[in-house]
């Protein structure tokens, strides 16, 4: 008997004979690395969107020198300059500027001109940069806000420290000044495209040398203020180096670091200290994309070689050895599996792409990358997927064909059954794994609520990926039975059904293969869409502990060391505007305690005032007669820890409350108007706090506010953390978005599993279905038989797949997301009952082709095929 034949001949001749059922393999593996692909694509583009929107005020700098104490001088900026490898390096800071024109006073934030146009987020949408001292570049809005336009004059007034001290009569020093007013030429309009500058209404912007000025002369000419150097280099490639040498040129920078390392810690200070944008997203999402493809892709290949197992017996007859079997069905898989996934990548990036492309036509009012960027994890993540799964896929078939008698191929090949053995082993190691991983799970998500993220995320992936592929391995004990069960309660409906409820239970590996294929597509779909909706809730609620004040507007003069009283014309004002839902007036003061060790500022106003304007309405629950709520950070910063009491003293004489420290997010503390009456009886309300209508545009709001306010003549500070918060919320809005869209894409995995394995065991059954048309069963009963058995098959897995998708949303959202706040269990209702009816669908169109294919063969041809 001959025993060499070329292996890699024999694979490419059995793939070109097979080349239909390696097709459906194929769109499976291509598919499955096309969702990971994706997926990692996303991933990368969430966290480039994010960062680009935290670190906006940064622009497009490669470097950023920071000092936590703002001890930075104009000298350091110097330095900066003159190390090598720098194209640029400015200081970065505001000040601010009263600006008035017929009639109208703004109080504008003020910017200086850049040197480089890397070192702004700005852009001039009209006219020039300023050059000289007298220039000056407003916010679009700004300038119509005032009725001027480019070449007019607008008149700034701001405050200058004395050049020399003044002695006063205890021997100390301190410095007095005066308010200058200059004319300043409006030389340009500028935009802040990615809102910058966005919640304080925009910024303007003078010549560099003319803000150095004005920062020295509001702080003082002995004060250092700057606390942010922005660096543009010659070669980014050389950042590491520069850095360095950044590091030796100013000594007294506490840190030197990228625009890209540091926006991924602010990222990470608002989401409970971890980076959660890589964490859930890329690792979380990758992470289970790989699982759920590998078990599709492993499941339709399976199958595929299970289905040519009598095929490479009579290999064995014809002089076949037990090794090239073996190796032809690896060599098999590792082809098709090298084409498929390259063609997933290609797939993958091209949904990627067409989606950045049309995303602008959207106005989703997030500046998205114009194309994705391809790097080494993206291509080499899918294509070893795509390779590994076929490859470990194949090896049971393999091991088995290799080891089939020649003779068993001229056997009539029978239903496969489980072995006793092997069935107690699989029942066995599917319990393991269930339960292990379940609890696995379970350990994750307790760790992730207690900060463990890193840790918690890893045990909960793993733990629930190790329990699905339990699931999917026990399902063969089961799931035909609850598939059967089911069928009986349809029996009625005639022969055609009782056929298919019994056709569940004939071959029980048929049947689980053929479910698990939906239900492990139905459990990515729910899975992502539980996550997605408890996270967008949890997301929301961080979002109004972030800003928990929409609109905030702010009296920029003093009376001694307390705020002077808002002007009741600018109280007036505010509250004419219709976009916004309440208002509240609020006072806020400078509270010292008795013995002087405690200072503190302090915002006093009614529970219910508060209530209706702050998005955090629960906070001030315990705020009452006698009390001082204090936020957890405002306590550690000012030593309110471990103070149950204080007593406050001021003009009106002392007072105690009791000390209330809750969770909150302000940078005040709180106390109610009548016990601020006891020790600042004269003190007014300074703040107007006020809130956005819901359905209103944030931006146009705050433009109102700051129009009304600007009719009044009285200078004062508006600011607008609603625009700043709506920015963030467009980033989750666009993240969970592109999370969505990759349903579609898991949607298609699960339609070609079931599709695929359901029409392979249709083939299986050519013989049967022919015994049955020769016995007397009509085309359209077994047209309806097939089509009741493949929704049967689909309908059971749909809702085991929704079941544990709900359970592994919520435990990889509680995981994830703990740490920022309470997780909720939210149940898309919708979502659920689309899959549900897409399931159904699925398994009746799955059943067309190949029942179409058996009513078109006659029964006597059926039977001798075999």
């Amino acid at each position: 008997m001959a025993t060499s034949m070329p292996t890699a001949r024999l694979t490419l001749g059995q793939m070109r004979r097979s080349a239909g059922r390696l097709a459906s393999a194929g769109i499976a593996i291509a598919i499955g690395t096309a969702f990971v692909a994706a997926t990692l694509l996303a991933g990368n583009i969430i966290t480039r969107t994010t960062y680009a929107q935290v670190s906006a005020g940064l622009a497009s700098s490669d470097l950023v020198v920071f000092d936590d104490a703002a001890s930075l001088t104009q000298a350091d900026v110097e330095a900066a300059r003159g190390v090598e490898g720098v194209a640029a390096a400015d200081a970065q800071g505001t000040t601010y500027t009263e600006l008035n024109h017929a009639g109208r006073s703004i109080f504008q934030i003020v910017v200086g001109g850049a040197s480089d146009a890397r070192l702004t987020p700005l852009e001039v949408s009209d006219g020039e940069w300023p050059a000289t001292g007298d220039e000056i570049a407003l916010p679009e809005d700004v300038a119509e806000r005032l009725g001027i336009g480019l070449g007019d004059v607008v008149s700034s007034s701001r405050w200058v420290m004395d050049s020399e001290p003044t002695k006063l009569e205890d021997g100390s020093e301190t410095y007095e000044g005066e308010e200058v007013i200059d004319k300043l030429t409006v030389v340009g309009l500028v935009q802040d495209p990615f809102d910058a500058y966005s919640a304080m209404g925009g910024a303007a912007v003078v010549s560099a040398p003319t803000f150095t000025q004005w920062r020295t002369d509001e702080a003082g000419p002995e004060t250092s203020n700057i606390g942010t150097i922005v660096v543009a280099l010659d070669d980014p490639g050389a950042a590491d180096a520069v850095r360095t040498a950044l590091a030796d040129a100013v000594p007294a920078a506490t840190e030197v670091t990228t625009t890209e390392e540091h926006a991924e810690q602010v990222v990470a200070s608002m989401s409970g200290g971890q980076d959660l944008i890589f964490l859930i997203f890329v690792m979380s999402f990758a992470a289970v994309a790989l699982v759920v493809a590998g078990l599709v892709i492993a499941n339709t290949f399976q199958v595929l070689v299970a289905q040519r197992s009598r095929t490479l017996a009579l290999l064995r007859c014809v002089g076949a050895g037990t090794g090239q079997l073996y190796r032809s069905v690896l060599l098999e898989a590792a082809i098709l599996g090298t084409l498929a996934s390259l063609a997933g990548i290609v797939l993958g990036t091209a949904l990627v792409q067409g989606g950045l492309m049309v995303a602008p036509a959207f106005d989703l009012g997030v500046p998205l990358p114009e194309s994705v960027t391809l790097s080494a994890p993206v291509f080499i993540a899918p294509l070893a997927v795509g390779i590994l799964v076929t490859l470990v896929a194949a090896l049971a078939p393999a091991r088995a064909a290799s080891r089939v008698a020649p003779l068993a191929a001229l056997r009539p090949t029978d239903a496969p059954t489980l072995r006793k053995g092997a069935g107690r082993f699989r029942a066995v190691l599917a319990t393991l794994m269930t339960v292990g991983g379940f609890a696995s799970m379970a350990l994750g998500v307790s760790q992730g609520m207690q900060g463990a993220l890193e840790v918690g995320l890893l045990a909960a992936v793993g733990g629930g990926s190790v329990s699905l592929i339990g699931v999917i391995i026990g399902s063969v004990f089961w799931l035909p039975k609850v598939a059967a069960g089911i069928g009986r309660l349809v029996g009625a409906a005639g022969p055609s059904a009782r056929l298919a409820a019994a056709n569940t239970l004939r071959n029980p590996r048929r049947t689980a293969a053929t479910s698990t294929a939906l239900l492990i597509g139905v459990t990515l779909v729910g899975m992502m869409t539980t996550g997605a909706a408890s996270a967008r809730i949890t997301l929301d609620n961080e979002l109004d502990a972030q800003f928990p004040v929409d609109v905030d507007v702010a009296t920029t003069t003093y009376d001694g060391d307390q705020m002077a009283a808002m002007p009741g014309a600018v109280n007036a004002a505010v509250d004419s505007v219709e976009g916004l839902r309440s208002t509240a007036a609020v006072t806020e003061a400078w509270l010292t305690t008795t013995d002087e060790d405690i200072s503190v500022t302090a915002v006093a106003a009614a529970p219910d005032a508060l209530r209706d304007v702050v998005n955090t309405p629960q906070d001030f629950d315990a705020l009452r007669p006698g009390t001082l709520v204090v936020p957890e950070a405002v306590a550690e910063n000012y030593g309110f820890e471990g103070v149950d009491e204080v007593e406050l003293t001021g003009p009106g004489g002392e007072t105690t409350l009791d000390v209330v420290t809750v969770d909150a997010q302000y940078a005040y503390a709180f106390l109610m108007p009548q016990d601020l009456a006891t020790i600042y009886p004269d003190l007014q309300p300074n703040r107007v706090w006020a809130s956005v209508a819901e359905g209103q545009d944030v931006a146009d709001t705050l433009a109102a506010v700051q129009d009304e306010v600007s009719t009044t003549e009285e200078v004062v500070e508006v600011t607008g953390a609603v625009v700043q918060r709506q920015s963030y919320q467009q980033v989750i809005d666009v993240a969970l978005g592109i999370v969505v869209g990759l349903l579609a894409v898991a949607v298609v995995i699960a339609l070609i599993g079931v599709a695929n394995t359901l029409s392979l065991s249709v083939i299986e059954r050519t013989r049967e279905n022919a015994m049955l048309r020769a016995i007397g069963l009509s085309k359209g009963q077994l047209r309806t038989m097939l089509a009741i058995e493949g929704m049967l098959i689909a309908g059971v897995g749909a809702v085991l797949g929704v079941v544990l998708g709900l359970l592994y949303g919520w435990a990889g959202a509680t995981t994830a997301l703990s740490s920022i706040g309470n997780v909720p269990l939210v149940v898309p209702w919708v979502d659920i009952a689309v899959v549900l009816g897409v399931a159904l669908v699925a398994g009746l169109v799955a059943s067309v082709v190949p029942a179409r294919a058996a009513v078109r063969t006659r029964p006597v041809a059926a039977l001798a095929a075999e």
